[in-house]
């Protein structure tokens, strides 16, 4: 039984299409760049520059290969899927402020070198759904995190200076973009639909379902008393037939 004061999350065709689209728009600026021979990668960031920070802007759409372009895609699907349905109202916050804050902080921490890729803000999506669950203290959300744990924790490594060619200092930066969010919107909490067993108000004696359980969670049969259904009275129907006398014939 649920309880109609709570508001779902509910699935929509938004869930799905927004993150789609943003994967699938990563991938025509890639086509793009292969198929008409554009070299994007002076659009990516270069740190302490004026003209590198146009980077903090372009740099998530611009991608060096098709490898770099297919590792990014696949987080980015699931993490704005799970940012979508679980936390909606802040789903847009999160991803153009997650673009521009992870970007000028590794403006401004970041090795001279062009920084390209999404992989800033798969970072971004990774911290902020981990440490949002953390927050909420809502099993729910807590269970969300310990999936995104399960899939993206080794990521962490990669935050630090371990291979030559990748921006450490891009996921450094979202890291702790995502970080900050979580803070910034710790009271933005989504609130999920309780059921009834979750109210503080639940007495367990009440439940006329439990009620057919015993102590021991055996299912017993409860005698309920017989309902009896009583035709409803009609009223006699009465046919009147005229028959004409001799007198009335004459």
């Amino acid at each position: 039984m649920m309880n109609s004061d709570y508001n779902p999350f509910r699935f929509s065709t938004g869930v799905i299409a927004y993150p789609l689209f943003f994967v699938l728009l990563l991938w025509f600026v890639f086509w793009f760049e292969v198929r008409f021979g554009f070299d994007f990668g002076n659009y990516g960031i270069y740190p302490q520059t004026i003209k590198g920070l146009r980077g903090v802007l372009f740099s998530p759409f611009v991608h060096g290969d098709i490898t770099h372009l297919y590792h990014n895609s696949m987080p980015l699907l699931v993490l704005t899927t799970a940012l979508f349905y679980f936390y909606r109202p802040l789903a847009w916050k999160v991803i153009c402020y997650g673009i521009l804050l992870s970007g000028f902080l590794t403006w401004c921490i970041g090795r001279p070198s062009y920084h390209i890729g999404a992989s800033g803000l798969v970072y971004v999506l990774v911290s902020f759904t981990f440490f949002k669950g953390i927050f909420a203290k809502y099993y729910r959300l807590i269970a969300l995190s310990l999936l995104v744990v399960f899939l993206y924790g080794s990521m962490i490594w990669y935050t630090m200076p371990v291979e030559q060619g990748i921006s450490w200092e891009g996921h450094l930066s979202g890291l702790i973009t995502g970080l900050l969010f979580a803070l910034i919107f710790k009271k933005e909490i989504a609130k999920p639909k309780k059921y009834i067993w979750e109210e503080d108000n639940y007495n367990e004696e009440d439940d006329v379902f439990l009620q057919h359980f015993d102590e021991n969670g055996n299912f017993i049969e409860i005698e309920e008393a017989p309902i009896y259904l009583v035709e409803p009275q009609q009223e006699p129907l009465i046919n009147y037939i005229f028959k004409p006398t001799p007198k009335d014939e004459n």
